[in-house]
């Protein structure tokens, strides 16, 4: 079994923000446990309870994750706190409706064995409840998005990329740029991070790293409208230092 008890050294601390995910959370904690079963490395798995009123405490508690409230609504307030409760060395972040894969702790801990100047590492994610079209339109768009990125850091200086639900950093520089930032509630937390993040190091987007992902916010709303809208954020975040798009929605599995 693995362990996912609070040690007084801890390689991974996986955190996973979780506002009303009563229905995904167990899959994300369990992709995380049988990662770890695969692997020797030292973890705890932290469920930021953040202003849900449903039974994601519950669920998250059940299967096997260390619980903490956080009752100010927001990824940027529900990823400060797991940091600030977290033990590793590393700091993991997995949203709640996402799925590590097979070897992911291995590509990781090469990644960044390989290199001492690595920050941050993140990579895309894989789109598991989307159409086949739907997902080739993805991937174009990451296509687009690479692209963009690569110019925008190597050409123009810009900031770093990561995507904030499949995203690993390292604990002392994080603490380094003082945590992540509280004021962003949603768009652009993850671009924020990097864009500090690459001041003091190196931040990697590697397009092997993947994680399954509900990809049910690209169907609810378009997944050309949402990639504009990522898009935008993106951009405001490096050169604004504020998001573009201030409000968010809760898309969710509707209950069966």
């Amino acid at each position: 079994m693995p362990n996912t008890q609070r040690k007084k050294e801890v390689t991974i601390s996986f955190i996973i923000p979780a506002h009303n995910e009563e229905s995904g959370i167990s899959d994300c904690i369990e992709s995380i446990k049988a990662e770890l079963a695969r692997s020797p490395i030292s973890a705890e798995i932290i469920v930021i309870n953040n202003a849900s009123t449903d039974t994601t405490r519950s669920v998250a508690k059940n299967a096997g994750a260390l619980v903490i409230d956080e009752p100010r609504k927001g990824t940027g307030y529900a990823r400060h706190t797991g940091f600030t409760h977290a033990h590793g060395t590393f700091i993991a972040n997995i949203d709640a409706d996402t799925m590590i894969s097979k070897g992911w702790l291995t590509k990781v801990i090469r990644e960044f064995k390989k290199n001492p100047r690595l920050v941050a590492l993140s990579g895309p994610y894989a789109y598991y409840d989307l159409p086949f079209h739907a997902r080739i339109l993805v991937y174009a768009f990451y296509t687009l998005a690479f692209v963009v990125y690569f110019t925008n850091r190597h050409i123009f200086g810009g900031g770093s990329m990561t995507f904030g639900g499949n995203f690993i950093a390292r604990r002392a520089a994080l603490t380094t740029i003082g945590g992540y930032n509280t004021a962003i509630s949603f768009y652009g937390d993850d671009t924020d991070t990097a864009h500090r993040l690459s001041k003091i190091g190196k931040v990697k987007f590697t397009p092997f790293l993947r994680a399954k992902s509900s990809g049910r916010r690209l169907t609810h709303e378009g997944i050309v409208k949402v990639g504009i809208r990522y898009t935008m954020n993106y951009f405001w975040i490096t050169f604004f230092k504020k998001p573009y798009t201030k409000k968010s929605i809760d898309v969710r599995p509707k209950r069966s």
